[in-house]
C-alpha cells in the first residue's frame, strides 16, 4: 500500500481514505436497492368516521413555476388552495407528484406550494407515477419517502378509513403477479364485511379514451392494467363492497363503468392537458382542458363523487361541477344472483 501511495504521490493515510470512500460508494450501490425493496406492505388507518369526504386527483408535476411547459403553475396552485378549502379528511394523489422525482428542487416546490395542507393537518396518501421515478431511482425514492414517512418505504400499501378500504398500487410494478399481485389478491379475498367501498389508486389507467398516437399527446391503456381490470371485475361479481378505481397518467378527466366497477381518470392536477374524443352526451364534450379534482363524499352504503373543474381561460379561477356520480351498495340478493 505504501509503495502504491508513493507511486501516486499520496501519503499512505490519503490512499487509505480514498480506498475507504470507494468502498463506501460500492456499499451504497449494493445496499440502496434492498433498502427501498418492499417487505410487508404497511396498513395505515385514517381517523375519519362516516360521513366523511376526501379528495382524489393527480399529475400535478410540482416544479419551478417558471417551467410552464412541464405544468401550469396557476392551475396547480389554484387546485391546492381549493382542495384545502374543501376540508377533506385526506388527499389521495395518483402519481406524477413531482416533475422529476430525483430533482430535490422539484420536491422543494411541493413543500412550499402544499404547506397549507400541513398547516391544516390534512394527510396525503400518494401513489407513485412514472415522473416520480424519473432520473436516479434511488434518489427519486429517497425524495418521495422523505415526504411520506408513514409509508415506511412501501411502494404499495393499504388505508382503512371508516367503511372503506383504499389499496394504493405502484403501476411501475406488475399489479396482478409477483409480490404486489399476491398482496393485492389476498387483500381482495379478505375484504372485511364492514367495508362498503374498496378504492384502488394507481397511476396508469385500466380504461381511457386517450391514445399513444394522439397528435396532441396522450396515452393508451396498457396490458398490465387491462389485466388488473379483468381481475377486479371478476372479484366484483362475488364481493358485496363496490369497487372504485382512480388513476391518472392521462391529463384529463374520464368516467367509465365496466361490469360493476367504476373507473375514473383524474389527471387534471396541472400537467399539460391531453385532449380526448368524447361522445355528444358527455358533460365535458367540447372541453379539451379539464384541470380538476374529485371530491368523494362517503356515507353508509352510499358514495358521491363530484368533479370540480377549474377554468382559467378568463384569467380568473372559475369553478364548475360538470359531472357527479352516485354509487350505492347492491342488495345482498343482487350479489348472490351475480355469482
Amino acid at each position: 500500500m505504501a509503495e502504491y501511495a508513493r507511486a501516486k504521490g499520496e501519503t499512505s493515510e490519503e490512499s487509505m481514505l480514498s480506498l475507504s470512500k470507494s468502498l463506501a460508494f460500492v456499499l451504497f450501490l449494493l445496499v440502496t436497492p434492498s433498502f427501498f425493496a418492499q417487505t410487508q406492505p404497511v396498513e395505515l388507518s385514517s381517523q375519519a368516521g362516516t360521513p366523511f369526504r376526501f379528495v382524489v386527483y393527480g399529475d400535478t408535476r410540482f416544479t419551478n413555476p417558471a417551467n410552464i411547459r412541464a405544468a401550469s403553475p396557476a392551475a396547480r396552485q389554484a387546485l391546492v388552495q381549493a382542495i384545502a378549502g374543501s376540508d377533506p379528511a385526506f388527499i389521495s394523489i395518483g402519481g406524477d407528484i413531482a416533475y422529476n422525482g430525483d430533482d430535490s428542487n422539484d420536491w422543494r416546490v411541493w413543500d412550499s406550494e402544499t404547506e397549507v395542507w400541513r398547516q391544516r393537518h390534512i394527510t396525503v396518501y400518494p401513489a407513485l407515477g412514472n415522473h416520480d421515478l424519473h432520473g436516479n431511482r434511488a434518489t427519486a425514492l429517497a425524495n418521495y419517502f422523505e415526504r411520506f414517512p408513514a409509508l415506511q418505504n412501501n411502494r404499495y400499501y393499504s388505508v382503512r378509513a371508516a367503511n372503506t378500504l383504499m389499496l394504493v398500487l405502484d403501476s411501475s410494478l406488475d399489479e396482478t403477479s409477483g409480490p404486489q399481485g399476491d398482496w393485492l389478491a389476498k387483500k381482495l379475498d379478505g375484504v372485511p364485511s364492514d367495508v362498503d367501498f374498496v378504492f384502488l389508486v394507481l397511476h396508469h389507467p385500466p380504461y381511457t379514451a386517450s391514445s399513444d398516437r394522439a397528435p396532441s399527446g396522450g396515452h393508451s391503456a396498457r396490458h398490465p392494467e387491462q389485466l388488473l381490470a379483468q381481475m377486479l371485475e371478476n372479484c366484483q361479481k362475488r364481493i358485496h363492497a363496490r369497487f372504485v378505481v382512480f388513476s391518472g397518467h392521462v391529463h384529463n378527466y374520464e368516467h367509465h363503468e365496466h361490469n360493476g366497477v367504476t373507473y375514473f381518470v383524474t389527471g387534471g392536477g396541472g400537467a399539460p392537458p391531453y385532449p380526448i374524443e368524447r361522445t355528444p352526451d358527455d358533460p365535458l364534450n367540447g372541453k379539451s382542458v379539464n384541470y380538476h379534482y374529485l371530491l368523494v363524499e362517503v356515507d353508509r352504503g352510499n358514495l358521491k363523487i363530484t368533479m370540480h373543474r377549474l377554468d382559467l381561460t378568463s384569467g380568473a379561477a372559475v369553478w364548475t361541477q360538470p359531472d357527479s356520480v352516485q354509487i350505492s351498495l347492491p342488495s345482498p340478493k343482487a350479489v348472490t344472483q351475480s355469482q
